[in-house]
């Protein structure tokens, strides 16, 4: 009887519960329904009552952007104009002249700041310090970099008349330049290094990065690199299926990667290696900092938890979601967050959770407390909600106010451009180094230029004072303030004399790209960078290395 019972009870609530669903999909489809009905009226209505012309287009593109940020920074809407831009992010290509350009606020206007290697600004003899007047008789001075830019791209096999003023010259210079197909170097630099360590820089995951770098690894390995350091600071990510490939060179082939999990079914896969790898047993490092991010995770997290690699740097950013992109009426497109992916171990390294907002709409990341632990293959403790963790963590180097200063308003840009109108050569990216003579140089070229700048401690300071004085203070503080005042007060001469090492080091660096271009600024950039450091370091003491890979002894 009891029996009986059950079995006619569960039907009854299967139906409750399927017909609940049902309700809350209609109510939501209606909800739905009624604000584009709204939204759609409410566009009418402005466009005929009010007071002035609106443009529809952009009255409405501003509110699809307010709308989308409500949601996630990575869910963003591109017009037809802007859809190279994303044709730009997914494949790396676009048709201009191969340069990275930048706005020099005190000359208003664009400037040359690295043209890439064999590429037509380079050919048609472009330089690094070229500032921008003119392009096809359309005076440039005061544009944005992005108007700028986008005049420079166009279709492959066009030609452009480019006016610069350059550095050294009194009369401007015309340079004629012929777009062409630019595909950005992904890979800028990759060489054997000491003890015979191959190093290689991968800055972003586009299609077809992975076949660049199979062919880079082969490349050392056949040349006698023992062991890798692979750079991944400051590489945004990419493409999901590149990423997984990259990994694949390093383990074997029909291992879990990447799983994905989204709100419809289509959005859940899982992803494996599936091809033969180029080496599962050489020694191997990834360098990764606060802004290595998405694919660049998936890498260095999915290495981490196959206890494949040693992971040294800085905690890395933590984006955890996937986009792909959606085309949409006239030719536009809707790159949108589908779901969030999960590495070997299980867990999710996404930071923020962009559902869950304040009372004021700002996000947080997810605190270390309430993070979960999951376990690498070997056992090692690892955990999500917060970018990948790094197994070794040099003490890094920070930006002071002075060397941020310095490089914001291109002072030492200037300065190494003006440098290499009296050197026509200097010694080898692997030795050169700026001499005491030329640091006292580039004071006296700072001063002369009247670089001034601001210390945050002062302005801190001077808020304080405020408070003070309002909350009845002043006097009782005084002694300790002025004391306080005088320590942080403006000193060019003592800052510049403090921090020389750093900024004789920025000034080499900049030195060195006038005359070996990105690849030669990367590798005099190495022989002095704590991370690298730290890997070679390891890579000589391998019982250290396998100890890091297995989980600690309780």
């Amino acid at each position: 009887m009891k029996r009986g019972k059950f079995i006619f009870i569960l039907p009854i609530a299967l139906l409750a519960i399927i017909s609940f669903s049902a309700f809350k999909r209609d109510s939501h489809n209606f909800e739905l329904s009624k604000q584009l009905n709204i939204f759609n009226s409410l566009i009418k209505e402005i466009d005929l009552f009010y007071v002035d012309t609106i443009m529809p287009e952009k009255i409405i593109e501003t509110g699809i952007d307010a709308m989308l940020e409500k949601l996630d920074p990575y869910t963003t809407y591109y017009t037809e104009e802007e859809s190279e831009e994303l044709k730009m992010m997914i494949t790396g290509k676009y048709a201009g002249i191969g340069s990275l350009i930048r706005f020099h606020e005190k000359k208003n206007t664009t400037v040359i700041a690295e043209p890439y290697e064999n590429m037509p600004a380079a050919k048609a003899g472009l330089q690094i310090g070229d500032l921008i007047q003119s392009i096809n008789g359309v005076n440039v001075v005061g544009m944005s970099s992005d108007s700028v830019s986008n005049m420079l791209r166009g279709e492959a096999g066009t030609k452009l008349t480019i006016v610069v003023e350059r550095p050294g010259t009194k009369q401007p210079v015309t340079i004629k330049v012929e777009r062409e197909n630019i595909s950005v170097p992904v890979i800028p630099y990759y060489g054997i290094m000491q003890d015979s360590v191959g190093y290689l820089q991968l800055e972003s995951f586009p299609e077809g990065c992975a076949k660049e770098m199979r062919r880079a690894l082969i490349d050392m390995k056949n040349k006698g690199a023992r062991a890798y350091i692979i750079d991944l600071r400051s590489n945004g990510g990419g493409s999901l299926a590149e990423a997984i490939d990259i990994v694949n060179m390093f383990v074997p082939k029909g291992l879990n990667i990447v799983e994905t999990k989204g709100k419809i079914k289509r959005s859940n896969e899982i992803y494996k290696t599936t091809r033969e790898p180029v080496d599962t047993v050489s020694p191997l490092i990834v360098l990764v900092d606060g802004q290595t991010a998405s694919a660049a995770e998936i890498v260095s997290g999915s290495l981490q938890d196959l206890d494949r690699a040693v992971i040294i740097g800085a905690r890395t950013y933590g984006k955890g979601l996937v986009q792909v992109t959606r085309e949409l009426p006239y030719n536009g497109f809707l790159k949108v967050t589908t779901s969030k992916y999960y590495i070997p171990s299980g867990r999710c390294i996404q930071a923020i959770d962009y559902s869950h907002r304040n009372a004021d709409g700002d996000v947080a990341r997810t605190p270390d407390s309430l993070t979960n632990v999951f376990r690498t293959a070997a056992g090692r403790e690892v955990r999500d909600g917060g970018g990948i963790s790094p197994d070794i963590q040099p003490k890094g180097e920070k930006l002071t106010t002075l060397l941020y200063h310095l490089i914001q308003d291109m002072a030492i840009f200037d300065y190494a451009t003006d440098y290499k109108l009296k050197h026509p050569s200097i010694a080898s990216a692997e030795t050169f180094n700026l001499s005491d003579e030329e640091y006292d140089a580039f004071k006296s070229y700072l001063k002369s230029t009247g670089f001034n700048y601001d210390k945050e401690s002062y302005k801190a300071l001077k808020q304080l004072k405020k408070m003070l004085d309002l909350e009845g203070y002043t006097e009782a503080t005084k002694t300790e303030i002025e004391k306080l005042e005088s320590t942080l007060q403006h000193n060019l001469d003592h800052d510049l004399s403090f921090f020389a090492k750093d900024v004789k080091r920025l000034i080499a660096d900049e030195i060195v790209k006038r005359y070996y271009s990105q690849k030669g600024g990367i590798i005099y950039s190495l022989r002095d960078d704590t991370d690298v450091a730290e890997s070679l370091s390891l890579l000589k003491d391998l019982k250290r290395y396998r100890e890091i890979l297995q989980p600690t002894k309780e």
